[in-house]
């Protein structure tokens, strides 16, 4: 599968019979599958359909479905309420019986709330259930385009993070490659350490100067990190080429990769690689930012 975003918009109409209709399907980032849903009055029991339709193609993203349906003739009737009409009537009957009244209009009685109901003609079962599966057979359409929407945004973001990645491979092979952690290079800086001890004080603390010099050997030695950093550098490549949503990998490898970061910007005791370092920083957090956008 090529790599996709979760940014996407698609369209899809269709019809059966009298009824016309049109979905709109829009997609933005999320943590995980969030559809959302917006159908008229009357077609609800299409939802758990809806649902199950998108979670069976798309695994990330925020999607927010809406339909609209209209009908090209009406299929309303009007129904007249007997029973409502006899109990208007019957009072009416009563209240005459009190007074002299006069017998309301047919119309003054149309008039009266409930008296006329507006139903809605019935359609077969087989109706229904054509109708339903053309619906459906549109929302795939509009799911198709989306996903072609967002392999098309992915397709644009992958040269993007292989830039970023290749940028950070050449940023760690410069700290590898640097002159301040070779070993002379660490004689020259335990060398000035000694001297700034030695100078501070009148007495000689060999246990302090132990201290120090492991101290800076330490802060000096930051192969694990370039070795963690190449390694998560091959394996976001290996996920780009990889043939499933990476997007949950990939966050988490940013998140790795920034780590590592700050640990070697927290043990650099030298200029040049400082900078480095920032360097570094700044190309993840440009990586990350892309890589929320990922399926």
């Amino acid at each position: 599968m090529t790599l996709r975003s979760m940014t996407g918009f698609a369209r899809s109409a269709g019809g059966h019979g009298a009824v016309r209709w049109h979905w709109e399907l829009r997609s933005v980032n999320g943590r995980g599958l969030d559809v959302r849903l917006r159908v008229p009055a009357g077609f609800e029991a299409l939802e758990p359909a809806i649902r199950e339709r998108v979670g069976q193609r798309l695994a990330r993203g925020s999607i927010s479905i809406s339909l609209s349906v209209q009908r090209d003739s009406p299929v309303s009737d009007i129904r007249l309420n007997e029973e409502l009409l006899g109990k208007v009537l019957a009072a009416i009957d009563r209240i005459r019986a009190a007074g002299d009244f006069e017998r309301p209009r047919p119309d003054g009685l149309l008039g009266l709330r409930g008296v006329l109901e507006i139903v809605e003609q019935e359609e077969s079962e087989t109706e229904v259930e054509a109708r339903q599966a053309a619906m459906m057979a549109s929302l795939d359409t509009a799911i198709t385009g989306m996903i072609e929407a967002r392999t098309g945004e992915g397709q644009r973001l992958e040269p993007v993070l292989r830039g970023h990645l290749a940028m950070a491979d050449t940023l760690v092979d410069k700290v590898a490659a640097s002159a301040a952690r070779t070993p002379e290079a660490i004689r020259f800086r335990l060398k000035e350490q000694v001297t700034k001890l030695m100078d501070a004080t009148h007495t000689f603390d060999e246990a302090r100067l132990y201290q120090e010099a492991a101290l800076l050997a330490q802060r000096a030695d930051v192969e694990e990190e370039l070795k963690r950093l190449k390694a998560h550098i091959g394996a976001a490549r290996d996920l780009l080429a990889s043939s499933a949503p990476v997007g949950r990998k990939l966050d988490f490898l940013a998140q790795e990769f920034n780590r590592e970061a700050n640990t070697l910007g927290a043990k650099s005791n030298d200029l040049e690689i400082t900078r480095l370092g920032l360097e570094l920083k700044a190309v993840i957090d440009q990586l990350r930012e892309q890589v929320q956008n990922i399926e």
